[in-house]
């Protein structure tokens, strides 16, 4: 079923969330903007983040204009990060007329309708998929403001190599692709740089296997973990372990940005470290978006800055163009820099945006803060 929020034509700097959008049927003037993100499955605070992001953007957008002087709509569409939904909304956005799309979230799903998109040539820019094989196909209409996981994966090593080169360390993964992608290339540059783990092990989340895992890194003598999974698998093996008195290092990836890794380890999530794209509410470029959402009483956390970084390149985009056309915003993606929430950036030839990429962070008392260096 098609969600569709048009989007008021009020307030300045975001509008932010002065109430629910009303549905109503889109003006043949207006531009439709597709919203791919999951809104049933483990990734649904992550979804949330994103969408609230490409929400306030389109407000602040309609409230000057919208794209080329064309309102904005958003057709949200949920994907659940499974690779045939995300076909199948790529699909919906093809018969629907839909040329540009904010989305998706998880990589897999990105990939899967990165291609529909691409053979149809609609503009996708997502703002939390990182797997290097999307841009590294070189699609023309296929862009990111998020990092990449190669990158993330190299500063992984590079820390796990000076903080704990002497620690026993343990690389774990779950079944899922990105979970197993990030610890084999976790271990691949760590490898490189001359560190060797005590254990690499992939196991299937639950609270038996937990439990198990916990106690098999404890007997290991195990000092630091570093764990590929999401917010709610690391978030459940973290308290478990320490329910079982096993309190290593963890470490664990982009996927537990969310409040929802806190909620669910609890205090035990206190000193457990992560990697991270740039804090962009730290930015003085971000702090109207900023301002705006806590006024709200909401703080701009997780992928939500970059929800609306994706909104506001394809609305900069075409009103540089001073056109809704697909390929006349890709050209403009791939050939100008913009002043975004991010600052000012650019995207290379294969659509990777040009704005700084993975940091350190720590959680301290339920939120994520930059890590202080050695």
């Amino acid at each position: 079923m098609t969600v569709r929020r048009p989007l008021a034509l009020a307030s300045a700097c975001l509008g932010l969330l002065a109430g629910l959008l009303v549905s109503a049927a889109p003006a043949a003037a207006d531009v439709k903007v597709g919203v791919a993100v999951p809104r049933t499955g483990p990734y649904v605070a992550v979804g949330e983040q994103v969408l609230r992001g490409v929400e306030a953007a389109a407000r602040d957008a309609n409230a000057k204009g919208g794209i080329n002087g064309e309102p904005i709509v958003l057709d949200v569409q949920d994907d659940s990060c499974d690779s045939n939904k995300a076909v199948a909304v790529a699909n919906h956005y093809v018969n629907s007329g839909v040329r540009l799309v904010v989305g998706h979230v998880c990589s897999n799903a990105s990939l899967a309708a990165s291609e529909v998109y691409a053979a149809h040539g609609i503009v996708m820019i997502t703002a939390a998929s990182v797997a290097a094989k999307l841009t590294d196909r070189g699609l023309p209409t296929i862009f990111r403001v998020s990092g990449r996981d190669d990158d993330q994966a190299k500063l992984s090593a590079a820390i796990l190599a000076e903080r704990f080169r002497d620690r026993k360390i343990a690389i774990l993964s779950d079944l899922s692709p990105a979970s197993r992608a990030l610890a084999a290339a976790t271990k691949d540059n760590l490898n490189r740089i001359g560190v060797n783990e005590a254990m690499s092990t992939a196991f299937q989340p639950s609270d038996a296997d937990a439990a198990a895992l916990a106690d098999r890194l404890k007997g290991a003598g195990i000092d630091v973990v570093y764990y590929g999974g999401d917010a709610q698998e690391m978030g459940r093996l973290v308290r478990i372990s320490a329910e079982r008195g096993f309190r290593p290092q963890w470490f664990g990836t982009s996927a537990i940005a969310t409040s929802d890794f806190a909620k669910v380890a609890g205090p035990a999530s206190n000193g457990v470290l992560m990697t991270f794209y740039l804090d962009p509410s730290r930015k003085p470029e971000a702090q109207g978006v900023v301002n705006a959402f806590k006024t709200n009483g909401i703080e701009a956390d997780g992928s939500m800055i970059y929800g609306y970084a994706a909104m506001q390149a394809l609305v900069e985009a075409g009103n540089f163009a001073h056109s809704t056309d697909p390929a006349a915003i890709a050209k403009a993606l791939r050939h100008e820099r913009f002043d975004l929430v991010l600052g000012p950036v650019g995207f290379d030839a294969k659509g990777d945006i040009t704005a700084q990429g993975y940091v350190l962070y720590v959680w301290r008392d339920g939120n994520f803060t930059p890590a202080k260096s050695n």
